[in-house]
């Protein structure tokens, strides 16, 4: 009997063309049609693959904790948001606040830093 575990190991290397191709040789030898399953299988390497390749782009920075300079963190939250005194009051009493949304890495990593220097609990996600 052949070593499956070498055959499965090969077949993995193969290309999707070169996948696409077997799966015509092998049709045609055994006279069946493999058309639905082959897409299916063809289809979800390929789709693991440009997950793997997408990096995250956008981040959200948010609050856990205002800690004990709350003051510090609601100047830092009304200079990073433009919102006013009140509004960067209960946004920065408020626990898992968004204080960033959508923004690039470098842009939530300033952010963040700026907070936790001003005495907060955040996370960039």
């Amino acid at each position: 009997m052949a070593d499956l575990e070498k055959i499965v190991e090969e077949l993995s290397k193969l290309s999707v063309l070169e996948a696409a191709d077997l799966v015509k040789m092998l049709e045609e030898k055994w006279g069946v049609s493999a058309a639905a399953p082959v897409a299916a299988v063809a289809a979800g390497p390929a789709a693991a693959a440009e997950e793997e390749v997408e990096e995250k782009t956008e981040f959200d920075v948010i609050i856990k904790n205002a800690g004990p300079k709350k003051i510090e963190v609601i100047k830092v939250i009304r200079q990073l948001t433009n919102l006013g005194l009140v509004d960067a009051k209960n946004t920065a009493e408020t626990p898992d606040a968004k204080i960033l949304e959508a923004v690039g890495k470098d842009i939530a990593n300033d952010a963040a830093a700026k907070l936790k220097e001003a005495g907060a609990e955040v996370v960039v996600q």
